[in-house]
């Protein structure tokens, strides 16, 4: 047993310090990226915000909303969807702004096997590796294998929170490297086993990892409000992954329910007992569940809250100076607060 006494921080634990800027309105700044990847040898440009791979939020209908807004947003799908469903979506131009996710379970693989002899298969682009601990051996093999059967395919898989481990996936063929243990809104991992890493440092860690060996990463989880997606990208992330923040919109495909005139849309974590009930039939014998199922309010189409996030993240942007997002990290300096947000009159 050891004891890391160095601090590692969270979102909640900094802020930003503004800085002296030239830019005269948001309207300036430019929050897309251009990313090459390591091992596609394909490249990416838009803004570097993710859907996260979860059945109310990584949905059909919301890549297609992604491919309406136009911005080279991208959705991780859901990895429940059925063989037919994927192979009719892929063949359609909505699936430019979309990931094929998988785990490393048989059925994943074989369902993989088949989709990749269909013609929309064929032209698989980017494939999200998803597992819960990404420190076990055989995944790091799964994506060796992977990167050999889909030499051009941009792989992103995790999840990690240390650069040694970033490191390891990088080499064994991921281009983007998700970093995230724990901070998920409906995840209680650290709650069930006591394993995590505070997001930030997390961040900040494994992008300093990933960037010497020219990989990216992808901060996934963690983010509560639109200042915190502006924390991650200056913490060094190359992609966020949103989750919460996304769920409870008319493109999350679930079903809305009305109460005393007040409407409500479930929300679960894809480690929780919801989950794992409707998808293999129940908690297996040997596990616990380590997500928990939420009723958030219906917030109608995606549009508006997509405008709240990428106007939070320009105006960021402009109190440090930053004309493009790619300076932001740059441009960052981070100050230790105890408190961030004056609640006086309630969150908001």
């Amino acid at each position: 047993m050891r004891i890391e006494e160095d601090l590692k921080l969270d979102f909640k634990d900094v802020l930003i310090r503004p800085k002296r800027s030239t830019l005269a309105s948001r309207r300036d700044v430019d929050i897309r990226r251009d990313y090459d990847f390591k091992w596609s040898k394909k490249s990416f440009h838009g803004i570097p915000v993710i859907a996260a791979n979860m059945d109310g939020v990584g949905t059909m209908a919301m890549a297609r909303a992604f491919h309406v807004q136009g911005d080279g947003l991208t959705v991780a799908l859901h990895k429940h969807y059925a063989l037919d469903q994927l192979v009719e979506f892929f063949g359609t131009a909505e699936s430019a702004n979309a990931w094929y996710s998988i785990g490393v379970s048989e059925k994943d693989q074989e369902k993989l096997e088949e989709f990749l002899k269909t013609p929309a298969g064929a032209k698989l682009d980017r494939l999200c590796i998803d597992v819960a601990n990404g420190y076990s051996q055989p995944f790091v093999d799964f994506i060796k294998r992977m990167r050999d059967k889909l030499p051009t395919t941009t792989i992103m898989a995790g999840n990690v929170v240390t650069g040694e481990m970033t490191e390891e996936l990088i080499l064994s063929g991921a281009d983007v490297v998700k970093v995230g243990i724990g901070p998920g809104s409906v995840c209680t991992t650290r709650k069930m086993t006591g394993v995590g890493y505070p997001q930030l440092s997390a961040i900040i860690e494994c992008a300093d990892a990933a960037h010497g060996l020219g990989g990216l990463v992808c901060g996934d989880g963690g983010c509560t409000v639109p200042g915190d997606l502006a924390k991650a990208f200056g913490a060094g992330s190359d992609f966020v992954m949103l989750g919460g923040m996304l769920a409870g919109h008319d493109q999350c495909e679930g079903d809305v329910v009305d109460e005393d005139g007040h409407k409500f849309v479930t929300f679960y974590g894809m480690s929780s007992d919801t989950a794992m009930k409707k998808h293999v039939g129940g908690v297996a014998k040997y596990r616990a569940s380590e997500g928990k199922t939420v009723r958030v309010p219906y917030r109608g189409d995606v549009t508006e809250s997509l405008q709240d996030i990428l106007g939070g993240i320009r105006s960021a942007c402009t109190y440090v100076g930053a004309t493009k997002l790619k300076e932001l990290s740059k441009r960052t300096t981070f100050v230790r607060v105890g408190q961030q947000i004056n609640n006086i009159f309630g969150q908001s």
